[in-house]
């Protein structure tokens, strides 16, 4: 039940690997890249207290020796102070370019470690084992890195990409229910901004990829709708990112959802109370009730969107954000601090339907603002 995707860049090809049990085999997949027996691991305590000991011993197991530094869990993590001691570690450690360093976590870990991987000595060559469903789908892949910056997410970082990933599927029974549907805002996204039939299957299938709850199908059944739901994603993202590494045009496509969520999640402190796929699904609400109010597609389309995200018991709207908001204005003034802004004019994902996307600059700021006051009038 393994399933490879090849992401084929010129120079910097690699694979995704995607399947159950793949953790204890990590050696083996590691082991072709490594000039020394020897890893560098850099992870944080949750993901460290559940699952770091399987990864040293199978890596042990075929004589790869290996250190790991943990850090603390949360988006705060992705900041200066988590990247200097992340970087200082790898010097210490005597990290050589024909090192590979591990980032084994979630989409924080990702992208801070890959950042780390790319300045360090000018860069060095990083694995991807990601533990989470939003990082099996989306952050591990592709080559962006980075960290935040108090104006804005993401906005320090590089193009960066990973010499393999390694996505266990398995590893996604031990999410919190909560951290599993973070994700899905990312799986939904794939299926909302350019392929109908895969939100169709996720309509049907979406509740039976949940861990932790009773479902239709069996565990076999279970496994290969979650195996298929990360290939899909992925397939789709590596198509993306083939003919748009550096996002100048296509790539961005993949930015659905996401400028309305960066603000949401400036505006309450990158911290639990919104979690980054939290703020990509309501993002994609916000941007279909933005195409349909401009016309672009039916009312029909985010009754829909909405509706499917109720049904997985996820947060669909600015009053499913707990505690106090910005008014509009603030909140557009936080979006307009985007990286997307090209020559001042905020750029957005809007959706002729479902499927088929585009990116456009030429967005009322009326329009917008009553889409935000309508929805903080709910809240």
């Amino acid at each position: 039940m393994i399933e490879t995707i090849h992401i084929d860049l010129p120079g910097r090809a690699y694979d995704v690997v995607i399947g159950p049990g793949l953790l204890a085999q990590a050696g083996t997949w590691i082991m072709p890249f490594l000039k020394r027996p020897r890893v560098l691991i850099v992870t944080e305590e949750n993901v460290a207290a559940l699952h770091l000991g399987e990864l040293k011993s199978g890596l042990a197991a075929l004589g790869i020796m290996s250190e790991a530094l943990v850090l603390p869990p949360g988006e705060n993590t992705k900041s200066w102070p988590y990247f200097e001691q992340t970087v200082e570690w790898l010097v210490a450690q005597k990290v050589e370019r024909g090192d590979i360093v591990v980032a084994f976590g979630g989409g924080v870990i990702g992208d801070l470690v890959g950042f780390a991987a790319a300045t360090v000595l000018r860069g060095v060559r990083f694995i991807q084992i990601p533990t989470s469903l939003l990082a099996q789908v989306d952050s591990s892949v592709g080559g962006k890195t980075g960290i935040n910056s108090s104006s804005g997410k993401n906005l320090i970082g590089a193009f960066h990409q990973p010499t393999l990933v390694l996505a266990d599927t398995s590893l996604l029974e031990t999410l919190t229910s909560r951290d599993f549907l973070s994700g899905y805002g990312e799986v939904i996204k794939y299926g909302l901004l350019g392929d109908v039939a895969f939100f169709d299957w996720l309509e049907l299938e979406g509740k039976n990829l949940k861990p932790m709850i009773n479902n239709t199908l069996s565990v076999n059944d279970t496994v290969k709708a979650r195996v298929w739901a990360v290939k899909r994603s992925v397939e789709m993202k590596a198509r993306i990112v083939e003919s748009d590494e550096t996002e100048r045009g296509d790539r961005a496509l993949l930015n659905l959802g996401h400028t309305f969520c960066h603000a949401l999640e400036a505006a309450t402190g990158y911290g639990d109370r919104l979690l980054h796929g939290e703020g990509v699904a309501i993002g994609c609400a916000l941007a279909f009730e933005l195409s349909a109010r401009m016309g672009l597609c039916s009312q029909e389309d985010p009754s829909r969107v909405r509706a499917h995200l109720k049904d997985m018991g996820m947060k669909t709207d600015l009053a499913d954000i707990d505690g106090i908001l910005p008014d509009a204005d603030t909140l557009l003034a936080l979006m307009r601090q985007d990286k997307k802004v090209i020559n001042g004019q905020l750029q957005f994902v809007l959706v002729r339907g479902i499927g088929d996307a585009f990116v456009t600059g030429d967005v009322p700021a009326d329009t917008i603002l009553n889409v935000l006051r309508d929805g903080l009038v709910s809240h």
